[in-house]
C-alpha cells in the first residue's frame, strides 16, 4: 500500500513518529484534565454549567483548529512538492 493510501485509510499517524512529544501530550493532557475537576468540583448551578459549556466550546475550537492547522501545512506541502518536481 503506497502512501496516500496509508493517508486514506487512516494508517498513518504523525504523532507516532516521535514518542517523546506523545508522552508530553498525555502528561498536559492530564494535567489538564485534572485541573477541569478540581474545577467543576468547586462549581455550582450555573456557574457548573457555564464552566462546562466553555470547556465543551474550547474543545470544538480546538478541534477546528488543529483541523485547519493539517490541512494548511499538508497544502504547503503540495505545493512544495509541485514547485520541486514542476
Amino acid at each position: 500500500m503506497g502512501f496516500i493510501e496509508d493517508l486514506y485509510y487512516g494508517n498513518l499517524e504523525p504523532q507516532s513518529y516521535n514518542p517523546e512529544f506523545g508522552a508530553e501530550l498525555k502528561r498536559k493532557l492530564n494535567d489538564l484534565t485534572e485541573l477541569e475537576k478540581q474545577i467543576s468540583d468547586k462549581l455550582i448551578g450555573d456557574e457548573k454549567a457555564l464552566f462546562l459549556k466553555y470547556t465543551d466550546k474550547y474543545i470544538e475550537f480546538t478541534a477546528k483548529s488543529l483541523t485547519d492547522a493539517f490541512v494548511s501545512g499538508f497544502r504547503l506541502g503540495a505545493k512544495f512538492t509541485h514547485d520541486t518536481f514542476i
